[in-house]
């Protein structure tokens, strides 16, 4: 489904922030990396949104990853604003991936991006911004699933797959080339999360199947699928709540701790809202220096239902994920 026009208002607040240090800072739909002894955030924003820190606890912003929007946005999606949705960042063999959504809310006019650079340092000489283009674009009346929310992992092999979607049919997995610019050839898709869709439905309705923002993690013998159910991006109203299955396969099947399907509507929950947090989602999951660590947003019931970065490390008892709830 992606993000609504809430969205932009609530980001645009971000500006008012300044650089100053902020313990929660607004946040959508964050992913982290770490060089050196800095943390780098970046989210769903104008630009790709992003911030710095060195604890994990106090953020910096700083400047977006575009100056100025990808060329071939306004084709994709007619109307694009300027805000870049649910980026996804990786490093490997030198080089970090950041891929990137482009998107309307609620049509799957969408395209997933990726930009690459160096290092992560604005300081370095080597920092540089460079777009690679279009990997996988959905089209309606075509497809009955949406490029959105991408996640790369690699499997056991080495082998490259990109994990993305929202609402429609479900989450896809797709194989990648060696250079995580195009998709494999031949193609070789799965659909590794799906709930129940009303029949009926024109193929351009993102429909009542309420999930997105697949995240794979690799840990010991297993590959645990991390998303969201139910609905983002309302303040209060919100719903969003995340969501686990496992599998010692990347392209699964994933199963939830009842042995069901993620492909059939299965999901064990990992944590959701409360009366202080509307709903929490769209995470990411990350280890750094030996800790496993989850980060997501929620709708801050004391602040207008703002989305605000939330951290929380991540034990693992009998083999799944737990994390404290909601205060």
């Amino acid at each position: 489904m992606g993000k609504s026009s809430s969205i932009l208002v609530m980001l645009a607040l971000i500006v008012s922030f300044g650089s100053c240090a902020q313990k929660r800072p607004i946040t959508h739909d964050p992913v982290v990396a770490k060089q050196g002894d800095t943390y780098y955030l970046f989210c769903t924003g104008p630009g790709i949104t992003s911030f710095t820190s060195k604890d994990l606890k106090n953020w910096t912003q700083e400047d977006p990853v575009f100056a100025e929007s990808p060329e071939w946005a306004l084709d994709v999606a007619p109307g694009f604003n300027g805000h870049i949705w649910a980026p996804d960042i990786s490093f490997h063999n030198g080089t970090y991936y950041l891929y990137y959504s482009i998107s309307a809310f609620g049509k799957n006019t969408s395209a997933i991006g990726l930009v690459t650079n160096a290092t992560l340092n604005p300081d370095d000489a080597n920092y540089k911004w460079e777009d690679q283009g279009i990997v996988i674009q959905s089209v309606p009346n075509r497809d009955l699933w949406n490029a959105i929310d991408p996640n790369l992992i690699f499997d056991e092999s080495g082998i490259p797959w990109l994990a993305f979607g929202s609402f429609w049919n479900g989450l896809k997995m797709v194989k990648m080339n060696a250079n995580l610019k195009e998709v494999a050839q031949p193609e070789e898709w799965h659909t590794i999360a799906r709930r129940d869709r009303d029949a009926g439905l024109a193929d351009d309705d993102p429909g009542n199947a309420a999930l997105e923002g697949p995240f794979i993690f690799k840990k010991d013998d297993y590959y645990y699928q991390f998303l969201s159910w139910d609905f983002c991006c309302r303040g209060e109203d919100s719903t969003y709540k995340l969501m686990v299955g496992r599998s010692k396969s990347v392209m699964g099947p994933y199963l939830d701790k009842d042995g069901k399907r993620l492909d059939e509507g299965g999901g064990s929950m990992v944590i959701e809202g409360n009366k202080n947090w509307y709903g929490v989602g769209h995470n990411s999951v990350f280890t750094f220096d030996g800790k496993d660590y989850n980060f997501m947003h929620g709708y801050d019931a004391s602040d207008n239902g703002l989305p605000k970065l939330i951290v929380k490390e991540v034990n693992w008892e009998g083999g799944w994920p737990v994390v404290a709830p909601m205060e």
